[in-house]
């Protein structure tokens, strides 16, 4: 396994700072993972200590895994947008130029943290690959404030999702999530379900007990890496 971090001039214009984790030689690895880290008008970049974590798990399992600080974070170039469409714009650039270096890849997974996960669902569905969604601890309360009030925008992203027969989706949240109450995520989550029935995409909504939006507890920790370890031997 050997880790590279570089600039990568994007198609959109913006220069992102990224660092790949490659497989070890002779893996024969088709699957890449994108971390997307949480907003980055409060800190966020590409070393928050839970987006390192899942790094470190989809390493183990042999994947391309790929994590970067959004555009006016870290070394990444301009500005950060209030909106988060120029960062949705980026993640497409990304991986399309990911998968022209790696054409062998036929699965990508998309895992966005926070805010990182409202920019994971502005990623379309693509037909030549198998599509995977992990958004972890989705700012629902705050969704609007994070976006300049075009909330609709990503309620909509997730719905087209949903809609897609290769797409698969998994959400994760904490039942003491610091901004979003436990029964507005219920809520949202039956919903959600109710929406997906009857189409060919794939829906697993996990609740956590112990986990708040910063899975700063051990525990917390723990449930998340082992609901991700199970996830990813069915996804």
């Amino acid at each position: 396994m050997t880790t590279k971090r570089e600039l990568l001039p994007l198609t959109t214009g913006a220069t992102l700072e990224i660092t790949v984790v490659n497989p070890p030689p002779g893996s024969h690895s088709t699957t890449a993972v994108f971390c997307l880290h949480p907003w980055s008008w409060l800190g966020g970049c590409m070393d928050d200590p839970v987006i390192q974590s899942i790094v470190k798990l989809f390493a183990r399992h042999d994947c391309y895994v790929v994590y970067f600080n959004s555009r006016g974070v870290g070394k990444s170039s301009g500005y950060p947008s209030f909106t988060g469409r120029q960062e949705g714009e980026d993640l497409q650039a990304l991986v399309q130029q990911f998968l022209q270096k790696e054409p062998q890849i036929n699965s990508v997974i998309i895992v966005g943290y926070s805010h990182g996960s409202l920019i994971a669902t502005l990623h379309p569905a693509l037909a030549s690959v198998k599509m995977s969604y992990v958004l972890l601890s989705y700012p629902l309360s705050p969704r609007g404030f994070l976006t300049l009030f075009h909330s609709r925008v990503y309620s909509t992203a997730l719905d087209n999702l949903l809609g897609q027969s290769c797409a698969n989706v998994l959400i994760i949240h904490g039942e003491r999530d610091n901004f979003t109450s436990r029964s507005k995520y219920d809520a949202w989550g039956t919903s959600l379900r109710k929406r997906s029935e009857g189409k060919a995409s794939k829906l697993e909504v996990v609740s956590v007990a112990e986990a708040d939006h910063f899975w700063r507890s051990s525990s917390a920790r723990t449930t998340l890496k082992q609901t991700l370890e199970n996830w990813l031997s069915t996804a």
